[in-house]
């Protein structure tokens, strides 16, 4: 099995969350509306990479790469799993793979 390229982010990069899966059978409709307000795409640009190291119960610390992204319109960067975000001209192409996988 292949292993997937690793992310390479500097501060400066344009970036984009990548899709999620939002569509759960059986929801009520105030629930999806409640949800719409959360998918909607954000394109922002990355202020801090760093490695996050966090204690756990095995022989090593678990390092998670992370990042700090400012988001258009937003005042304050919020934090994330370098996995879930991507350069914002690899998006178009993520999302195609993405709807493929899960049947749209």
């Amino acid at each position: 099995m292949a292993t997937k390229k690793k992310q390479v982010f500097k501060v400066g990069d344009r970036v984009a969350e990548r899709p999620k899966a939002t569509m759960i059978p059986g929801l009520k409709a105030e629930s999806r509306q409640k949800i719409a307000a959360y998918s909607v795409q954000r394109y922002g640009v990355v202020v801090d990479v760093y490695t996050k190291v966090s204690p756990s119960l095995g022989k090593r610390p678990a390092k998670m790469s992370c990042l700090k992204v400012l988001w258009d319109g937003m005042q304050t960067p919020s934090e994330h799993a370098q996995m879930r975000i991507c350069h914002e001209s690899e998006l178009e192409g993520i999302r195609e793979g993405f709807s493929h996988i899960i049947g749209g």
